[in-house]
């Protein structure tokens, strides 16, 4: 009787460490395989939303969707600043969350008919305004569209921050004033090439020197008449073709 005691409780042990490593391997293929965390994916036909922020997972923001009324200001760092956008569009964010390019939009009629349109597209520089854009707009009237490529300053846009917080506690009407007085010590950007059509019906290409005058022009007058000009660093032309009579 004890030899069969003694082979019933070995027998129990074995059954009891099949049973546990079958469930050990059971719970991991589970854990592993159907019920390992899966990320949520949500599906919609149509959204309706003001604003669109998509973020790391740290929280840095890379691209803003928005309409005018939440549109943001400047963003440097995370940090945003006031800054006057009466527009919807949106914005891009480089890895640390400065803002690096945008796509803005709009147009209306006012009450007395005349029509304002306006787009924009750019890229900026690190730590900087757009060293490229793409423009196109009307106003009273004068349609225009053209590619431009500028030239930035070194000095880095954080500089801004303080200038742009002071004028934001002025009157509307002041502000531009002010922005431009803080601002006058600072190398400015500059234009270097423009392609385009200006508001007069001419298109033209524009090569410009480093501090943003015309040195060659190639352009189509209004007329359909072609032009070529050679200009010295005062604006005079010293070469064109064809030469004026």
């Amino acid at each position: 009787m004890r030899e069969c005691s003694v082979d019933r409780t070995a027998l129990t042990q074995k059954l009891l460490l099949i049973y546990s490593g079958a469930l050990t391997i059971l719970v991991a293929i589970l854990v592993l395989g159907g019920f390992a965390p899966q990320r949520k994916k949500a599906s919609f036909d149509e959204i309706d939303v003001k604003r669109l922020n998509i973020v790391e997972s740290d929280g840095t923001v890379r691209l803003v969707i928005s309409n005018k009324e939440q549109f943001p200001g400047l963003i440097i760092k995370g940090k945003e600043y006031p800054h006057d956008r009466s527009t919807a569009g949106m914005l891009f964010f480089d890895d640390e969350g400065t803002e690096s390019g945008g796509l803005i939009f709009g147009g209306r009629k006012d009450k007395d008919g005349k029509v304002q349109t306006w787009g924009h597209l750019s890229f900026d520089q690190y730590m900087q305004d757009q060293v490229l854009s793409i423009d196109a707009g009307e106003e009273n009237g004068r349609r225009h569209s053209g590619i431009e490529v500028l030239d930035q300053p070194d000095y880095p846009i954080s500089e801004l921050g303080p200038v742009l917080e002071e004028v934001a506690k002025l009157p509307a009407d002041r502000r531009q004033a002010r922005l431009k007085e803080l601002l006058a010590g600072k190398p400015k950007s500059q234009s270097r090439i423009f392609l385009g059509r200006t508001g007069d019906h001419s298109v033209a290409l524009r090569l410009k020197d480093a501090f943003g005058k015309d040195r060659l022009i190639v352009m189509v007058k209004p007329d359909g008449s072609p032009i070529l000009q050679l200009l010295d660093e005062s604006g005079k032309v010293v070469a064109q073709l064809p030469e004026e009579d």
